[in-house]
């Protein structure tokens, strides 16, 4: 130890003599000091940086949890979604499991049961995946064109309970991994829409068509309570003629310029659920999605009054009335039903099957080597 400590000097005596030898060790002692605050100091600033390059990933993954980081370590897979940009349509390459969610979030109410999540994400995934298949068939480029929600956006709807938020997301993709929708061996066609007017559409009565047998008119009594079910607007004659006039027949010149009354409405029929089918427009005939569309009423089950100031306009349900009604399907998932249930009550008739990865479809020959 007393050899060891003499090293550095700490016991050194110098000989009769040896002063200029002391004073050389003296020093050779002061410069180990100062390269050994010199390592220190580099050291402590190494810790520092290492701490400045780390600090987004810890951050990223204290607030949004191991779920965001198994999200975004799994990113092999993109898509080519067109958005709106502020230069136009931007074409931009998407996780898919990120897009997944974004259109997922975008489609879900407020409040919401896991067993309609589950059904939800089943739908879309169904509908993506018919697009995409149909596309790559017919030599397509492959881009969908769904909006969605981005990451931050999916921050903000979430607020304070984001990471809850994100986590029923991420739960009804998972636990309906690759699941869809197929009828007679296609893909089937999954519409939806908020509530209905108390009975959901008939596909054959809406298209005129009898390819979607499954879609037919269903029961849904609980749409009556759901929020906004019945709404009530008034506007001026003028300005329904204005909106409605891109499908307006030519008119003679003598009559152009006539403002039409309430004798000029007339609802000439509906659909077994309901919904208006044909409406008289002064000397037009249109259809009532035409008429929502042009007023953007909240669906084609509607009634005409004549008003104060102008029309009135009463209207049941939100949406076109097809498929599956989003507030029948919480209500159901509520009282116990499971998302398969769900999915037969609203789809009868079709098969709820395996429709692979996402990445057979996108990159079918890299899938295959893999």
């Amino acid at each position: 130890y007393r050899s060891v400590q003499s090293k550095i000097g700490l016991f050194y005596t110098p000989a009769a003599g040896g002063e200029s030898c002391g004073a050389e060790f003296l020093f050779m002692r002061q410069e180990m000091m100062r390269q050994r605050r010199i390592q220190q100091k580099m050291r402590s600033m190494g810790a520092f940086l290492l701490i400045l390059i780390l600090l987004p990933y810890v951050a990223t993954v204290l607030i949004h949890g191991a779920d965001r980081r198994s999200l975004t370590e799994n990113r092999d897979c993109y898509v080519n979604v067109k958005i709106d940009g502020e230069n136009g349509n931007e074409l931009r390459a998407v996780p898919w499991q990120e897009y997944f969610l974004g259109v997922l979030a975008l489609e879900l109410p407020e409040k919401k049961e896991t067993e309609f999540c589950k059904a939800q994400a089943v739908l879309i995934r169904t509908k993506l995946y018919e697009e995409l298949n149909r596309k790559r068939t017919a030599g397509e480029d492959l881009i969908l064109t769904d909006r969605y929600l981005s990451m931050e956006e999916l921050e903000q709807k979430g607020g304070e309970d984001y990471k809850t938020y994100y986590k029923e997301l991420r739960r009804a993709m998972e636990e309906t991994e690759n699941q869809v929708l197929f009828y007679q061996g296609t893909y089937a066609w999954t519409p939806f829409h908020q509530s209905s007017s108390g009975m959901t559409r008939s596909a054959q009565e809406v298209t005129g068509e009898e390819n979607f047998p499954y879609l037919a008119v269903r029961e849904c009594p609980l749409d009556k309570e759901a929020n906004d079910e019945m709404q009530i607007l008034e506007l001026p004659y003028k300005e329904v003629q204005t909106k409605c006039q891109p499908f307006l027949v030519a008119v003679e010149e003598e009559q152009a310029g006539k403002t039409y009354t309430f004798p000029d409405f007339e609802i000439l029929s509906y659909d077994s659920a309901g919904y208006v089918t044909e409406l008289r427009i002064g000397e037009t005939v249109c259809t009532g999605d035409q008429f929502r569309d042009a007023l953007s009423l909240s669906s084609s089950a509607f009634s005409l009054q004549e008003g104060e100031e102008g029309l009135k306009i009463t209207t049941m349900g939100n949406g076109h009335g097809l498929g599956m009604s989003q507030w029948t399907a919480n209500e159901m998932a509520k009282e116990g039903k499971m998302y398969e249930e769900i999915l037969q009550f609203f789809f009868e008739g079709t098969e709820l099957a395996d429709g692979g990865d996402v990445e057979t479809m996108v990159h079918p020959g890299e899938a295959s080597e893999k």
